[in-house]
């Protein structure tokens, strides 16, 4: 039993060189250039057209849970009362509605068109096949019938023997 031990680096580098790491680091880099130009839509014309029904963008939306808040005018902090800003979260839920309606739209769908079309192809080639199989058998066996009823074949043969056998 002396079996070779992979060592460390050579199993790393056999883990790298699969396809499906790379594609999967190919679709991380697309995923988050991807995502950028998302959120610059989201910022850049969704939440001002929501923000044009009220007086700020979406991400100034904001409510106050405890007391009126009172904000620092040099830091910008909160010093009394809770902000609740929800106008960001709503910002992020647009966001992922949108990236999630494109990869739908864009790759999902035409993904699942394609592999239906292409299931459909091979269905119909495998259902060609088959009758072409069943066809051949037909043609065999009535050239057999057409052989042994020329042959005038004895008469103690089955139609399941072999003619050449002669019924043996």
């Amino acid at each position: 039993m002396s079996e070779k031990k992979v060592s460390l680096l050579e199993g790393f580098k056999a883990f790298l060189m699969r396809g499906n790491v790379i594609d999967l680091a190919v679709a991380v880099v697309i995923g988050a250039a991807f995502t950028q130009i998302v959120n610059s839509i989201v910022k850049g014309v969704i939440n001002p057209l929501v923000g044009a029904f009220g007086t700020k963008d979406l991400e100034g939306y904001s409510s106050c849970l405890k007391g009126p808040c009172v904000t620092d005018p040099k830091t910008g902090e909160v010093t009394e009362g809770i902000r609740i800003l929800w106008g960001s979260v709503l910002s992020a839920t647009l966001s992922f509605l949108i990236t999630a309606a494109v990869v739908y739209f864009l790759m999902v769908l035409p993904m699942a068109k394609y592999l239906a079309r292409r299931a459909a192809m091979q269905a119909a080639k495998e259902g060609v096949q088959e009758t072409l199989e069943v066809s051949e058998l037909e043609v065999l066996k009535e050239i057999r019938d057409t052989l042994v009823a020329q042959r005038g074949g004895p008469t103690g043969e089955t139609r399941g023997q072999d003619p050449g056998r002669g019924g043996q």
